[in-house]
């Protein structure tokens, strides 16, 4: 805004999502501009809905993670607790920060939706939700040693939404692992090196990301 003058077009995007050009009429302590014509949506950046249900990291990763998914695409965050979680004491204030941060997101990355962060959930709790997905990416560093570039293809041609689930500190226990398996998840080996909690889901996203485009 500051290289800006009076007379400049610029994109205005409402409460709803909807977008307006505008053109700015005085820059001051304030700024005033006269809306135009309503900007047709040209649909989403990302042609797939993706989930990211998080393990709560402990301190402000899930912030980062909040943030960054945000720009590659997430629709919307499941935070869980699960067996090694270290942190458990989400309170409605930090879950509110974390919507906050969702909203800024989308709008530096110049999304025309928001995406919603949910309630934390145990994992029991989140495995029940695995039935709403077409396919269910499980980052696991014990799953089998298959790439992504394999991996992945087949997960992506599917016409349903995606979840992909990433681990606390500590990892999933193999129960855990099994469990998710059972109910259908993919077990996604992110590489030979360990990612922090707070890297995986990024690099799954900008991954996936890269393959549908």
């Amino acid at each position: 805004m500051l290289r800006l003058k009076a007379g400049d077009r610029l994109e205005l995007i409402d409460s709803a999502g909807a977008s307006f050009g505008a053109s700015i009429d005085t820059i001051g302590t304030t700024v005033s501009a006269t809306l135009l014509e309503r900007i047709a949506e040209s649909g989403p950046l990302v042609p797939l809905q993706i989930d990211v249900a998080q393990a709560v990291p402990k301190g402000q990763r899930m912030e980062f993670v909040v943030e960054k998914c945000t720009e590659l695409g997430a629709s919307a965050f499941i935070p869980f607790y699960c067996e090694r979680s270290v942190s458990r004491d989400l309170g409605a204030e930090k879950l509110a920060r974390w919507q906050r941060l969702a909203r800024t997101a989308a709008q530096q990355s110049r999304r025309r939706d928001v995406p919603q962060v949910l309630a934390p959930l145990d994992f029991e709790a989140l495995i029940a939700r695995f039935g709403d997905y077409q396919a269910v990416l499980f980052a696991w560093e014990l799953a089998p040693p298959i790439s992504l570039r394999e991996r992945l293809p087949s997960a992506l041609t599917a016409a349903g939404p995606i979840l992909v689930v990433v681990g606390p500190e500590g990892g999933f226990t193999h129960a855990e692992a099994e469990l998710a398996q059972r109910h259908g998840a993919v077990l996604v080996w992110l590489g030979a090196r360990i990612l922090r909690t707070d890297t995986a889901a990024i690099v799954l996203l900008a991954v996936i990301a890269a393959l549908a485009s």
